[in-house]
């Protein structure tokens, strides 16, 4: 069982090491022996793991992706009990949401798929399987739920959802000058709260 859990840990810092390298680096001036480096292991135990640096890449965008959905179904938890005041709720998550949008792991990882589609075209099959889509999917779903308890009006959870993540994502671009200016918290803050008004207006029920 130690054995199992150690290799276990061993994957995950090198998958956790080259996403750090490629993303500092970009996948052509990354080097496997910067990646052993960062993730504090000998270069050959890098090659036991992944094959060669192009299977790397890939398992670490994978993984990258894979933590990205997490992190953000599970910001999506408050709608399962969101109490008295929805509007609130709604707002946390948006602004939830928003942190994880602007922070600089996942824009390393929006980076990395842009700079390297091209190269990898496979990877959009990541997109496809961890993106925004599947946040939208697990959106609709709770607010499906709200719909049945009386608190939206809506026969389409999936259109719902759909105008709550553009409400809430759809400034960042330019607010952000494409992702190289740092949003301040009070800026977030005011974007999930327009976001909000503007969606309690079409779909919440007074």
């Amino acid at each position: 069982m130690s054995t199992t859990r150690g290799r276990i840990d061993k994957r995950q810092a090198i998958l956790d090491g080259a996403f750090t390298v490629f993303a500092r680096h970009g996948y052509a001036q990354a080097g496997v022996e910067d990646v052993a480096r960062e993730a504090g292991v000998a270069k050959p135990t890098v090659y036991n793991h992944m094959t060669d640096k192009a299977t790397l890449f890939r398992h670490a965008m994978r993984a990258a992706a894979m933590d990205a959905l997490d992190q953000r179904v599970a910001a999506l938890a408050p709608l399962a009990d969101p109490g008295d005041d929805l509007p609130a709720t709604l707002e946390a998550v948006a602004l939830t949401l928003l942190r994880l949008h602007t922070d600089s792991r996942y824009c390393a990882l929006r980076s990395l798929l842009y700079s390297e589609i091209t190269h990898f075209p496979d990877i959009l099959d990541i997109v496809k399987e961890f993106g925004l889509d599947r946040v939208n999917q697990a959106l609709a779903d709770r607010l499906a739920r709200l719909a049945l308890a009386g608190r939206l009006r809506t026969t389409d959870p999936d259109l719902a959802a759909e105008q709550f993540m553009a409400l809430v994502l759809g400034p960042l671009e330019a607010r952000s000058q494409m992702g190289t200016r740092q949003l301040e918290e009070a800026e977030l803050a005011g974007i999930a709260r327009a976001a909000v008004e503007t969606f309690a207006r079409a779909w919440i029920v007074s």
